[in-house]
């Protein structure tokens, strides 16, 4: 795609206050000339996540002037019906685990997938027809819809169910989280990967009482042991690179 045709795009981003999620808004107002936001409330045990999310915005907003020029409206989606009826260690208090199909009892069904529809929704309106999540394959937990080939055909649908030309953008689905440091520090030099330390959450349990060098959290669930230990790598990448 040209430049040209970047600067006369604009984006939709699926923001929920995470790393990922932060990494790929900073991805989209790098990139396009309007980027609005929405958020999904479900009843997410870590709903701290969406308290995080307008302290985000404003730290972009005023950290990065290019930036602010180019970020438009959030909405904010609440899907109520979808925590009420997923039986999940991400909805209700549960030991997170494994389960007998393979996958994390944090697997939250259909998730992803109405997250888009809505988008869609609300992007149809909006005239924005580029939607973009952090959906990753490399460090996902095994969930089915966050592969790229799922993403893929749910485009599809909504380009055949709405006559719109929508596609789904996720820069992050081959990138492991090392790389996904890399990329916030490509993007917003140590300004932006300060921020995500700082103003971001990824805990399953909603943990912000404890500052780790990679950001807040229990420091045990999957979603920390994945964020700190991409942050060691991409760390350490840093240090053998400066010594050379």
């Amino acid at each position: 795609m040209s430049a040209d045709k970047h600067q006369a795009t604009a984006a939709l981003v699926l923001f929920s206050g995470g790393q990922d999620s932060t990494v790929c808004l900073a991805w989209a107002l790098d990139r396009f000339s309007r980027v609005e936001t929405v958020g999904f409330d479900y009843g997410q045990r870590h709903r701290v996540e969406l308290a995080c999310r307008q302290k985000l915005r404003e730290e972009l907003a005023k950290r990065f002037p290019k930036w602010r020029a180019r970020l438009g409206e959030d909405n904010i989606i609440e899907l109520p019906e979808l925590g009420r009826i997923s039986d999940t260690a991400l909805t209700r208090e549960a030991a997170i685990e494994l389960q007998e199909n393979g996958l994390p009892n944090t697997f939250v069904p259909g998730r992803n997938l109405l997250f888009f529809t809505y988008a869609a929704a609300l992007a149809y309106r909006r005239d924005l027809m580029i939607l973009v999540g952090g959906m990753c394959e490399t460090d996902f937990s095994g969930y089915p819809d966050c592969r790229d080939e799922t993403l893929q055909s749910l485009a599809r649908t909504l380009r055949l169910g709405t006559e719109k030309e929508f596609s789904i953008e996720t820069p992050l689905m081959h990138l492991t989280k090392a790389q996904t440091w890399q990329l916030a520090q490509r993007l917003g030099g140590d300004s932006l990967s300060e921020l995500i330390v700082e103003h971001t959450h990824s805990c399953y349990l909603g943990e912000r009482g404890t500052r780790h060098e990679w950001g807040y959290g229990c420091g045990g669930c999957p979603a920390c042991e994945l964020r700190a230990r991409g942050f060691w790598e991409w760390r350490g990448e840093q240090a053998s690179a400066a010594a050379v």
